[in-house]
């Protein structure tokens, strides 16, 4: 045993421990001699701790040599050593499957197109945040939300009974009362919280009809495009939660304050290009414009969309990208319908702007935000600007533990709910009751 286990080490160079040759002996049997398989087994760490990875066999090139055909064993319907195998041709079928679809070679495709388009999707990470959202959408910001929200968030008429108590409960049930873990995961609580909140502004419709002529939708499909420069630009995917509406939202600015948008200059993040992070394709539909709804759908007014920020491995967000997604989408919304309204032809001001709410969380903190689309004329950065007004990282409550943080004998943080902020909740109540 040990004169064949001294090859192994030798061979494999001076890089092993003690633990790791007890790993390597361990294979070997009790009775003093190696089996086949510890034989193999050695022989193949001696490979990986050499230094040198396994490539694998490159593919035996097939040679066509004219006038001879291959003998194969395509006649006897099974596998015989020393005899080619068969090439069939591959089968077309008669009928559309999704499941077994191959799209053909990129230069066939029938969309392909020399000039290509930045796509803004559910995962696009925007390097400057807002500041590259607010260009792209040709857009002026303001800080906070429009006075007309803020007055109807302090209205006690447009208040729940029990207002604080009943949030709070929504909050306990989305962290504490949900599941038996330890310790619910942040996009469980944060989807559940937006819907126990949504719950507690649904029961407002006996006392406003007006929530009546609403509905939730889930999974749509946005399309929008536009140019922008020399650039060519479209926002599509699914987003977030939409409430729809059967009337489209007032306009929160007078034509005058509109107007005064024209003097406001854009903000520029030079030499960071504003195409940064978006996916350049060349394969798209020119002009592709779309709700996601068909025509004719009772609920076509977009009123408020509604985003979950969950922790997630595959597409993680800071709070400045997260902001400007919404912004992103928003936009994507409203400019989708005024499509539909005014046509395609870009108009340096519109008769009616579009208004649409977005509200985005994390489970804890609370974005607000209102865009008011002015124009479609978004290829130069002279005219008319939309606007868009922002509340940033709204806290609902502080803390919720299920255990109280303890140290050094002192408990910092007890168990349960603390610092519970009822202003939050009556900004996205304001939001849900805005007519």
């Amino acid at each position: 045993m040990f004169p064949e286990a001294a090859r192994c080490v030798r061979s494999a160079g001076f890089g092993w421990t003690k633990a790791g040759l007890l790993a390597e002996v361990r294979p070997l049997t009790a009775h003093g001699s190696s089996s086949s398989s510890s034989r193999r087994h050695f022989s193949l760490h001696h490979r990986r701790l050499g230094g040198r990875a396994v490539l694998p066999k490159p593919p035996r090139e097939k040679v066509h040599i004219p006038g001879l055909e291959r003998v194969t064993y395509a006649d006897r319907m099974y596998y015989v050593p020393g005899l080619a195998k068969p090439e069939s041709p591959r089968w077309e079928r008669d009928y559309s499957d999704p499941y077994r679809y191959r799209s053909p070679p990129h230069s066939d495709m029938p969309l392909l197109k020399e000039k290509p388009c930045y796509l803004f999707h559910q995962r696009s990470n925007a390097l400057e945040g807002v500041k590259q959202a607010l260009w792209l959408t040709k857009t002026k910001l303001i800080e906070g939300l429009p006075p007309q929200l803020l007055s109807l968030a302090q209205d006690p008429a447009h208040q729940i009974p029990d207002q604080d108590e009943r949030v709070q409960n929504a909050i306990k049930h989305a962290r504490f009362w949900d599941t038996t873990e330890p310790k619910t995961a942040q996009d469980r609580y944060s989807k559940m919280l937006l819907q126990n909140l949504l719950h507690l502004c649904a029961s407002l419709h006996p006392s406003h009809p007006a929530l009546g002529r609403r509905l939730l939708s889930e999974k749509y499909s946005l399309a929008a495009t536009w140019n922008r420069g020399e650039d060519l630009f479209q926002i599509r995917g699914q987003n977030g939660l939409l409430c729809t509406s059967m009337d489209p939202l007032p306009a929160l600015s007078e034509a005058q304050q509109v107007e005064e948008t024209a003097e406001h200059t854009l903000e520029s993040f030079y030499p960071v290009s504003p195409t940064i992070d978006l996916q350049q394709v060349n394969v798209y539909h020119q002009h592709m414009n779309s709700t996601g709804f068909r025509e004719g759908y009772p609920y076509p007014h977009a009123h408020t969309l509604y985003f979950d920020d969950p922790k997630s491995p595959r597409c993680t967000l800071r709070p400045e990208q997260f902001q400007a997604k919404m912004v992103m989408f928003a936009f994507g919304n409203a400019l989708a319908r005024a499509y539909l309204q005014y046509g395609t032809e870009p108009l340096a001001q519109l008769e009616r702007p579009v208004v649409v709410q977005v509200v985005g969380t994390n489970g804890r903190f609370f974005n607000f935000l209102v865009f008011q689309l002015n124009t479609t004329d978004l290829s130069e950065d002279s005219g008319v600007k939309n606007m868009v007004w922002l509340e940033k990282d709204s806290e609902l409550y502080e803390y919720a533990k299920v255990r109280p943080l303890i140290k050094k004998k002192e408990v910092l943080v007890p168990a349960g709910l603390a610092g519970y902020n009822p202003e939050t909740f009556r900004k996205f109540l304001s939001l849900h009751g805005a007519v």
